[in-house]
This record gives C-alpha cells, structure tokens and sequence, in this order.
C-alpha cells in the first residue's frame, strides 16, 4: 500500500491536516448520553418557549421542510429540493420503498436502477430517514446490497449514493436569516476516520488496546470488527476503524474554523441559496484536500441536515464542555430567532406533538436498519 504512515506510526487521511498531539485523547464529556448533554439545552428550550410564545417555533426555521429538519425528515426529499445548478455538487442518489416483493426481486429492481441512473458497485447505502450515521454501509457486492436491502421493512426507504472520489470529510455549519440575502459560515468541523497501523505481530484487537484513544471506546469498535479482532495486520497497513463518519460511531471530530475561508463562504452560501426557503443546517460534505476546499473547490455534499444539526467543534478534544454548552445556548437561540422571524412572514408554527410523532416514527424504523459500517 502506497499510503504513508507517520514516523509516530499513525495514520491520518491523505488530503486532511495533521491531527494535533496531545496527552488527552478523548474528552471527558464526548460519549456522554445525549439526556445529559442535552438536559441544560431542553431548560434553555423552554425558557426561549416562554420568552418567544410557542414551544415549536423552530420547528419552522426551516419552512420547506417536515419539521425544519429536526426529526423524522427525508434526506432524499430535501436534496431533490435543490435548483437544478446545485444538483452538481450533490453526490447522485437514488431511493427505494420497500414493498412486499421478494429481497431477490427488490435486490435485482436496485441493480436495473443503478444501471439506469449510471451508478455502480460499490455504492453507500442508507436509510431516507434517520441521523447519527445509523444504517451507513459501504456496498461492494451484489451478495452485500441483498443482505442491507433485507433489513428494510415494506414502506420503509432507502438511500443509494455514490461512493465519493475523496475521503476525507467535513462538516460545514450554515445559518442565513431570513431577512439576509447572504449567509455564513458559522462553525466547521473535521471528520477523521480513526485508523491503526499494523505491525506485523499484533492482532487488531492488541493494536486497539495500544491506541491510546481507541482504547478508552473499544465498544465502538469491537462489535463491528469482531471477525477481525484476532487477525494480524500486516505491517504499516493502516485499518480502517470506521466508514461512517458519525462522532457516536467512533470518527474523530476537530474544530476547523482555521479553514473557513471568503471563497468557501463564498461558495456554501452560492449552494445553499439554490436550496429554497433553508435557513439553518449542516452540510456534510466530502473533499480532496484541505487546501482545495479553502479555495472552496473540489467538494461534494452527500447529507444536508436540518434544525438539529450540532457544531462539530463542539466535539474536539480540546472543547471545553462549557463552550460546547455555550455553543448549543447560542445554536437554539439563533433556531428560535429564525422560526420567529418567520412566524411573522406567516409560517406557522406545528404542534410540538408533531415533533414527537415524528420522532417515534423515526425511533420505529431505526429499528429495522442495519448495523453501520
């Protein structure tokens, strides 16, 4: 393999910045349940409730879509909203509903329709509805695509998009009011894949136990690696410990607003004013070098998420958890300001029951989806 490790024998993504060293590998708040990170946030809802006269006004920051984004929305749905001079720099998808026809039969449709929409194996699947990175699996294989379609339950939907040419991954955080003819960038987060570095004489599961983060979330890897974890790797071979580039999944996340840059600005607020009525999201997007996404070129968005988008840089190592706090105070209330501004442009604002429905809508279906790579 042609890819180089470091002289500390890591391994970082070619087109990614070197991750910085430090004694502390995780920090102590990262894997947290979300009812503790969240509580001060539920509080802070509430007042912002009170203080702004409806419980679900950010439910409509986004106005175009269910529930502005928040739950129990669709990934596909949203991208198809974009012009037709933004689809360009979404990667190409297509979706599925499941019905009652056999896996074979449903497997064979998918194989007709990627040749038709001049797609191929290997191929990223994923469910229409859900976030977290849950049910993200690469596909290589005919044999593979029939055992990720029948996890699926009839009426559900998923998503087949087309592997990225880069690696590396980034988070971009965009907020436009809706009284603004431009937006910005507010935050922006680098998503590592973590990786060991074989040495010929150790197996996975000793090199997990030797690096010095993977060894404190060893669950986070162990369950997906467990037909590897006795296997040797083959000296300076880097391995790969994720493919979904999702924080609870096992990525690395690091502040990057070092790299938000005029012409990236620039370019995100070009995309995202050809997406109709969007006002607050994160766009995930992948790209060939850190340099060239400064220049704001050579990036592809594979999600747009909504209303609960979180800042990445909340979830580097170095984030105190009283600026990771302070982040989501300031994140809700500019969610709140915007849901408000367009009450007054005659939005109105759904029950917080719908929120809830949908939220167990979505809880129901994560059920059925598969284990994510």
């Amino acid at each position: 393999m042609s890819r180089a490790v470091m002289p500390d024998g890591s391994y970082v993504t070619p087109g990614m910045p070197p991750l910085e060293a430090s004694d502390k590998a995780v920090s102590f708040f990262e894997f947290w349940p979300s009812w503790l990170m969240y509580g001060p946030v539920a509080i802070q809802w509430l007042i912002l409730s009170l203080y702004y006269r409806s419980l679900s006004l950010p439910l409509i920051a986004n106005p175009n879509i269910a529930s502005a984004g928040m739950v129990g929305f669709s990934k596909s749905e949203l991208l198809a909203q974009a012009e037709p001079s933004v689809q360009k720099w979404i990667l190409p998808w297509l979706t599925h509903t499941l019905t009652e026809d056999s896996v074979a039969d449903q497997t064979n449709q998918l194989l007709q329709s990627l040749t038709d929409n001049k797609l191929s194996l290997p191929i990223v699947g994923k469910p229409d509805m859900g976030c977290r990175g849950v049910g993200v699996k690469l596909i290589a294989t005919e044999s593979e695509l029939h055992d990720y379609v029948k996890h699926y339950s009839v009426n559900s939907t998923l998503m087949l998009q087309r592997l990225a040419d880069w690696e590396p991954e980034a988070g971009v955080f965009y907020v436009r009011y809706p009284n603004e003819a431009k937006g910005r960038i507010v935050s922006m987060g680098l998503k590592y894949s973590p990786y060991v570095v074989g040495d010929g004489t150790s197996t996975l599961r000793q090199l997990l136990a030797a690096d010095a983060r993977a060894s404190q979330v060893t669950h986070l890897y162990e369950t997906r690696h467990q037909d590897k974890l006795d296997q040797v790797i083959v000296k300076n071979e880097p391995f790969r410990l994720v493919f979904a580039a999702s924080h609870s999944r096992g990525a690395i996340f690091c502040d990057a607003k070092q790299y938000i840059t005029e012409a990236l600005t620039h370019r995100i607020d070009e995309i995202m004013l050809g997406f109709p009525e969007f006002y607050y999201g994160r766009l995930d997007i992948k790209f060939n070098t850190v340099e060239h996404l400064m220049q704001g070129e050579d990036f592809a968005i594979i999600e747009v998420n909504g209303a609960s988008s979180e800042s990445l840089n909340i979830w580097d190592k170095q984030t105190k958890l009283s600026e990771a706090w302070a982040t989501l105070f300031g994140q809700y209330h500019t969610l709140f300001k915007i849901g408000a501004m367009n009450r007054q442009r005659g939005h109105t604002p759904p029950g917080i029951f719908s929120l809830w429905r949908a939220w167990r809508m979505e809880q129901a279906l994560s059920k059925h989806h598969p284990a994510t790579d």
